[in-house]
């Protein structure tokens, strides 16, 4: 069974603008492999050049930040909701 996959906004024009994709994997790296070989353009927007998720961008399995649980190894399961929230700079100058 699939997990619910969210595309944020800024990213949606990699994702053929689709704001949820449901993906296979038993894990956050399983899901962010099938994401970006289905979708190619958008690997350079979520991976550094070294294969390393960038530093901005945040994953979440149901509003828990992946930093504080096991990264990219983080288990998911069918009923799980994945966030992906690239942060954005900015602001009133």
């Amino acid at each position: 069974m699939p997990t619910k996959v969210l595309i944020p906004s800024p990213l949606r024009g990699y994702t053929e603008k689709q704001e949820t994709l449901l993906l296979e994997g038993e894990s956050i790296d399983e899901l962010l492999l099938q994401l970006t070989t289905k979708y190619p353009a958008l690997k350079k927007h979520l991976f550094s050049e070294d294969g390393q998720l960038r530093k901005f961008v945040n994953v979440y399995v149901n509003d828990e930040d992946i930093r504080h649980l096991q990264k990219e190894q983080t288990r998911v399961s069918p009923k799980d909701v994945v966030s992906i929230i690239p942060s954005i700079a900015g602001g009133k100058r």
